[in-house]
């Protein structure tokens, strides 16, 4: 079944009768000026080249190869094409943290985006460079979830990533415990696949259990990077129209654990770096590259077969055509007094009218 990749370009075919009608006012126009001099068939052999017919054939031409390069843009199919897709990459799965301390501004200026946004943009920027690793998601607070398993649909991650927010998770905290062991639940069992946790946290760590979580997965083969989110100087927590506060009634304060963070990765046998810093998404990528790519196989899938050469083809033998076809008569045909013979019969016919 034909079908077409860009079918609101087909809409230009309505620029083939206007291109038509301007040559229309034109042959028009030249028959009204010649007329000025005139009877047509008195002035005929005072022009023995011209050609009554070679213009209407030229301009059939063009049209002809201009409906074609319109076909070409909306990028016609037909039948189907079986492909085959070999990727190589490393299985990245992301431990996003949305208990309410993310809430909290990501610098020392309060009036920054809060850690969570920031996180957020820095997932986009990192799953854009990714290649054809496969990365999931999961999220965390006093509980760990599932919200994406290993994919290469890059837009649906970030689709599912732009939907985090800390109400989301009934139990709130921080167990990063619960977030690795249950990432580490999500890789495959392909042992020449390298695999990688990405943990994206402020690290403050209600717990205490995550590196012991960190040094298990590590003795399956998993590396484990941190990305630190938050100031170190501390932050207030926004909560509706003022700020969380303790039992006491004091205003809650919260900053990134950069030493905890630090831990995690050296345990983790990776690397720590400070979301703030404009090259930290450099330096965990440089990372990410350094682990071994592996095979996921090859994906068969169909797509639609591309027609468009035989368009093009066509258009470009039109096109030529036209360059060739000269309005005048063709020397070798004037000895056939081919085009004489019906340009005297035309003549006659008019004189006779």
């Amino acid at each position: 079944m034909l079908d077409f990749a860009n079918p609101i370009l087909l809409i230009l075919l309505v620029s083939l009768p206007v291109v038509y009608f301007l040559y229309w006012l034109a042959k028009l126009s030249r028959r009204r000026k010649i007329a000025r001099f005139g009877n047509p068939s008195t002035l005929a052999p005072l022009m023995p080249d011209a050609s009554h017919y070679k213009a209407g054939i030229k301009i059939t031409l063009q049209l002809i190869a201009l409906a074609a390069v319109v076909i070409i843009l909306a990028r016609p199919r037909f039948g189907e094409t079986e492909q085959t897709d070999s990727k190589r990459g490393i299985e990245v799965m992301i431990a996003f943290d949305a208990s309410r301390s993310m809430l909290a501004a990501s610098t020392d200026d309060p009036k920054s985006i809060s850690r969570l946004k920031r996180a957020k943009l820095l997932l986009e920027k990192l799953t854009d460079r990714l290649g054809n690793d496969k990365v999931g998601l999961v999220v965390f607070a006093g509980d760990a979830k599932v919200k994406l398993p290993l994919t290469t649909d890059y837009y649906s991650a970030k689709l599912i990533l732009n939907d985090l927010d800390p109400s989301l998770m009934p139990y709130q905290g921080t167990s990063i415990s619960e977030a690795i062991n249950l990432s580490k639940k999500c890789f495959s069992n392909k042992k020449d696949v390298k695999k990688c946790i990405i943990l994206l946290t402020d690290a403050e760590d209600h717990d205490g259990n995550a590196i012991d979580a960190t040094k298990a997965v590590v003795d399956s083969g998993i590396q484990v990077n941190v990305i630190g989110v938050g100031t170190s100087k501390g932050a207030r927590i926004p909560i509706g129209s003022g700020y969380l506060t303790d039992n006491d009634g004091k205003e809650v304060i919260t900053a990134v654990n950069e030493n905890a963070a630090k831990e995690i990765a050296k345990a983790g046998k990776g690397l720590y770096v400070n979301g703030s810093n404009t090259d930290a998404l450099d330096k965990l990528v440089q990372q990410l590259d350094n682990l071994q790519k592996s095979d996921f196989g090859a994906v068969k899938y169909k797509n639609s077969a591309e027609q468009f050469p035989l368009f093009a083809w066509l258009a470009l033998t039109l096109l030529i055509c036209d360059i060739l076809l000269l309005e005048r008569k063709t020397s070798w045909l004037k000895h056939i007094h081919f085009f004489a013979e019906l340009n005297k019969k035309k003549g006659y016919r008019r004189e006779k009218k």
